[in-house]
C-alpha cells in the first residue's frame, strides 16, 4: 500500500474518531474518544508535515488529558434520598426520561412499576439516578435503576452498591435481585458486583 494512501486511512480514521466523539452524550467517553482523535490527528499532521495540525490537535490532546484529570479527581458529593411511590418529583423524573428509561428496562411502565422502595440519586444536588423495587423476605427486586447519560460513569453505581450496602441492610434488605434485560445491562451488573443466578432468565443477585 503506497504511503500516500496509508496517511490518509489516519486522516479519515482520525476524523471518523472525533466526528463520533462530539455526537456522545456522556462526557467521559466524550473525553476519551475525542484524546484518541485528536491524538490521532496529530499523528497524521506530523507524518504529512503539517505542523497547524499537528500542533493544534496536539493541544486539544493536552486539554482533553486536563479534563479528565479534573473529573477522576474532583470530588462529588451523592447522596440517597428516600422517596415515596407517589413522590411528585419521582413520577416526574421517570416521566421525563422514559424513552431512556426503556433501554435498559423496555416493559418498564411508569405508572405501574415504581415499587414500594424508592430512591433518587443526587450528584451534587442534582437528581442523577432513580431505583425503585419491591421487598420480599429480605429481597428487594428491582424494576428500575436507571442513571441520567451525562452521568454514566459508575460513581452511583459504585457508591450505591459498593459502599452503601449498609443503606440497604438497614432497611432489612438482605440481597437485590435484578433482571438483565440485554447483554450491555448484564455487563453492568457483573461490573457493580451482580452475580447470575442461572440462566437468562434468572435474576442476577448482590448480597449485602
Amino acid at each position: 500500500m503506497e504511503t500516500v494512501v496509508v496517511y490518509e486511512i489516519i486522516g479519515y480514521l482520525a476524523s471518523v474518531l472525533v466526528a463520533i466523539s462530539l455526537m456522545m452524550s456522556r462526557i467521559v467517553p466524550l473525553r476519551i474518544l475525542n484524546l484518541i482523535g485528536s491524538g490521532t490527528f496529530t499523528l497524521y499532521g506530523y507524518l504529512i508535515g503539517s505542523w497547524p495540525v499537528a500542533g493544534m490537535n496536539f493541544f486539544i490532546v493536552l486539554i482533553n488529558i486536563y479534563y479528565l484529570i479534573q473529573i477522576y479527581n474532583s470530588r462529588e458529593f451523592l447522596r440517597i434520598l428516600d422517596v415515596s411511590p407517589a413522590d411528585e418529583y419521582l413520577r416526574y423524573f421517570v416521566d421525563f426520561y422514559k424513552n431512556d428509561i426503556k433501554n435498559f428496562h423496555p416493559g418498564f411502565d411508569a405508572k405501574a412499576d415504581v415499587g414500594e422502595i424508592n430512591m433518587l440519586v443526587l450528584r451534587d444536588t442534582v437528581p442523577a439516578g432513580a431505583v425503585s423495587g419491591e421487598l420480599d423476605k429480605g429481597r428487594l427486586t428491582l424494576t428500575l435503576d436507571f442513571v441520567t447519560p451525562q452521568y454514566r460513569d459508575f460513581k452511583i453505581a459504585n457508591f450505591l452498591y459498593a459502599e452503601n450496602k449498609d443503606y440497604f441492610r438497614e432497611k432489612g434488605i438482605k440481597e437485590i435481585a435484578a433482571l438483565p434485560t440485554d447483554d450491555k445491562y448484564a455487563a453492568y451488573l457483573k461490573k457493580v458486583g451482580f452475580v447470575p443466578t442461572g440462566s437468562s432468565t434468572d435474576p442476577y443477585l448482590l448480597t449485602l
